[in-house]
């Protein structure tokens, strides 16, 4: 568990530490903005290629092994940004990092193998907590890597965390039992993978290439025409990529739905606080607070979701995942509409991003449980990376939106634009929005046992006991 949760939380923090240093990376680096966005997108791209890939992978060859995969691609990446050799060799290596992001779903798989069903729904969420605790932690610290080290420092760090997870792995990590047999879907991985590619680009990079430029539309038709011609290939070969009739199946496809929206949520919630906190005084609702000053107020939250996880798998396992998921839901609404209210002192605003991280923990929790009774063990993995890539276009539709809308109302002070603070009440209330339609997606659910992972771990721990070590 703590090497899981630490390779969980190295995979997000990889990825969160280096949005502060975007307004930085064009001068550090002797590059204009424009390429300096191609390190964010880089990671997001490969995110989301790598995960469902990596994932079926590691059903069919062993999780063991895809897991010290995506250690060395994401040690060797860190390394290769903290080099500085080129631009490219800094895009290079935030595409290596960014494959790393399997680990969680191939941990959540691993953990479904291992663990009775008493001991299973809070593990799960506790890895599932570092995906937002993680990304809340990464902000002030590389704000603190940056000012005592510099910026190298922070993909260092990253090297190092992974080269000791590198040398932890084969000692507590355990072969896997159950393998899905067969040959991978060479076809199928490379339509999803233009598929996403195309969609991701669409949205990460609307803003600047412009919502209705050439570019931009034809990485959306390019997207649709990939998911188009790839559902039906999925259906029709005896083994796809991802087996869509599962995925179809209710529980899972809502799961599937929610994991979008309350991705969503989350990163509005990290990127919104950060601006706000960043806001000169004047502008009457900002604290005028420095870049590390902004990332430390960013720590409660990531602690209150550390916390919270597994008093919410307790829940989980008492009222079910479904209650758990419409909970978690409801908590991050109510606090996105607090605040739109309680503005005037910081601590209300720490108070409020905190209360939006609680729920987004305890639906971060749910998921895996809901997805893991209806899928077989063989599959865990990629139904989760699936879940998993849903929630990465979640978080990238949630940056596009925010920075669209902070784009959209502004004052003027002292010469310079900034965001007014009607712009933050439109982020607000859409992520209100998004998280209630989240509440009423869950309801859909079909009603679960609350016993319904203990009996999930008698049946795995009946196929572990007669399936052999591979």
């Amino acid at each position: 568990m703590p090497v899981l949760c630490l390779c969980g939380t190295t995979v997000t923090l990889q990825q969160a530490t280096v949005v502060p240093l975007l307004p930085e990376l064009p001068r550090l680096l002797g590059i204009t903005v424009e390429d300096a966005s191609w390190i964010l997108t880089a990671t997001l791209l490969a995110s989301a290629v790598a995960t469902p890939v990596l994932s079926r992978l590691a059903d069919m060859v062993g999780k063991r092994r895809i897991m010290l995969a995506c250690l060395i691609m994401m040690t060797a990446g860190s390394a290769l940004a903290a080099l500085d050799l080129s631009f490219p060799a800094m895009i290079a290596g935030r595409a290596l990092q960014g494959s790393a992001a399997a680990l969680v779903p191939v941990g959540i798989s691993i953990l479904r193998e291992e663990l009775p069903g008493t001991r299973l729904a809070p593990a799960v969420a506790m890895i599932s907590a570092t995906l937002g605790f993680g990304s809340a932690l990464g902000l002030p610290l590389a704000g603190v890597l940056y000012e005592l080290l510099g910026w190298q420092s922070i993909f260092w760090s990253a090297a190092a965390a992974g080269m000791v997870l590198i040398a932890l792995t084969p000692l507590v990590m355990p072969r896997s039992r159950a393998r899905t047999p067969g040959r991978f879907d060479y076809g199928g991985a490379i339509l999803l993978s233009i598929a996403l590619t195309a969609a991701l680009l669409a949205l990460t990079k609307g803003g600047s290439w412009g919502w209705t430029s050439a570019p931009t539309l034809i990485a959306a038709a390019t997207a649709v025409v990939g998911l188009a011609v790839w559902v039906p290939v999925e259906l029709k070969i005896s083994q796809p990529m991802l087996d869509l009739r599962t995925s179809a199946r209710r529980p899972v496809l809502l799961t599937n739905m929610v994991a979008v929206l309350v991705g969503y949520s989350m990163y509005s919630n990290l990127l919104s606080t950060t601006q706000q906190l960043q806001m000169p005084e004047a502008a009457g609702y900002g604290f005028g607070l420095s870049v590390m000053a902004a990332g430390l107020c960013m720590v409660p939250t990531g602690l209150a979701m550390m916390i919270i996880s597994p008093v919410s798998a307790l829940g989980t396992r008492r009222y079910g995942a479904k209650t758990a998921l419409i909970i978690g839901a409801l908590v991050s609404a109510a606090g996105y509409a607090g605040r739109l209210f309680l503005t005037e002192e910081l601590w209300m605003v720490m108070l409020g991003a905190a209360v939006i991280g609680t729920g987004n923990a305890i639906a971060y929790a749910a998921m895996p449980t809901l997805i893991m009774g209806c899928v077989p063990m063989t599959a865990t993995a990629a139904a989760n990376g699936l879940n998993a890539v849903l929630r990465i276009i979640g978080t990238t539709v949630g940056s596009a939106a925010v920075a669209v809308l902070l784009a959209s109302t502004t004052l003027t002070l002292e010469g310079t634009e900034h965001p007014s603070f009607r712009a933050f009440e439109h982020i607000f209330w859409i992520a209100t929005a998004a998280a209630l339609t989240a509440a009423v997606l869950a309801s859909f659910l079909p009603r679960q046992r609350p016993t319904s992972t203990e009996n999930l771990g008698r049946i795995d721990r009946g196929i572990r006991e007669t399936a052999p070590a591979t």
